[in-house]
C-alpha cells in the first residue's frame, strides 16, 4: 500500500534555505500550471527552488525563477527550464495575499515541490527577510536544543 498516502508525504523539492534566509509568517498551498513534458521531470523530483520566488501579477499568483530540468527522454518540444509557471488559486485567496505582499519586506517563496493525489504542488510561505544577527540566533538557538537533546538522551 505505498500508494497515494507516501506519494502526498514525500517532498520532490525542497527550500531548505528559505527557512534560514526568510521569516515564514504563513504558508499557502497552491496547485502548479505544468506542461506534460515538467510534470515528468517534476516527478522524476528534478526541481530546483533554491532562487525561485512568487508574485501576484494582473490578479494571477505566477512561480518565478523555478529551475525544472529539461525531460531526458523528451523531444524537441521540451520546456524552457525557467519560464513562468502559473499558480492554481482561489481568488479570494490570490487577493489576500497580494495585499500581505504589498507591505514592504514581505514576499513569497516557494518552500516546498509535492505530489498530491497525482497533481502537483507547490506550498509558498509569506516571508519577511531576515537580517543576519537574526540568522546568527537561529543557529544558536537550533545549537542549543540539539545539546539538551542529546543530554536528555544520555541521561535516560
Amino acid at each position: 500500500m505505498a500508494g497515494k498516502n507516501s506519494e502526498k508525504q514525500r517532498p520532490l523539492a525542497q527550500n531548505k534555505k528559505a527557512r534560514h534566509d526568510y521569516n515564514i509568517l504563513e504558508t499557502v498551498e497552491a496547485g502548479i500550471v505544468l506542461t506534460g513534458i515538467e510534470i515528468k521531470s517534476v516527478r522524476e523530483g528534478r526541481v530546483t527552488l533554491k532562487d525561485g520566488f512568487a508574485q501576484i501579477k494582473n490578479d494571477e499568483a505566477w512561480l518565478e525563477n523555478v529551475h525544472i530540468s529539461e525531460y531526458t527522454a523528451g523531444n524537441r518540444f521540451n520546456h524552457d527550464p525557467l519560464r513562468r509557471r502559473k499558480l492554481l488559486l482561489h481568488k479570494k485567496q490570490i487577493v489576500q495575499l497580494g495585499q500581505k505582499t504589498s507591505a514592504k519586506g514581505v514576499t513569497l517563496v516557494p518552500l516546498k515541490v509535492y505530489l498530491k493525489n497525482g497533481f502537483a504542488k507547490v506550498l509558498i510561505g509569506v516571508a519577511t527577510g531576515k537580517h543576519e544577527y537574526d540568522k546568527r540566533e537561529t543557529i544558536k538557538r537550533r545549537d542549543q536544543e540539539r545539546e539538551i537533546q542529546r543530554t536528555l538522551k544520555n541521561f535516560k
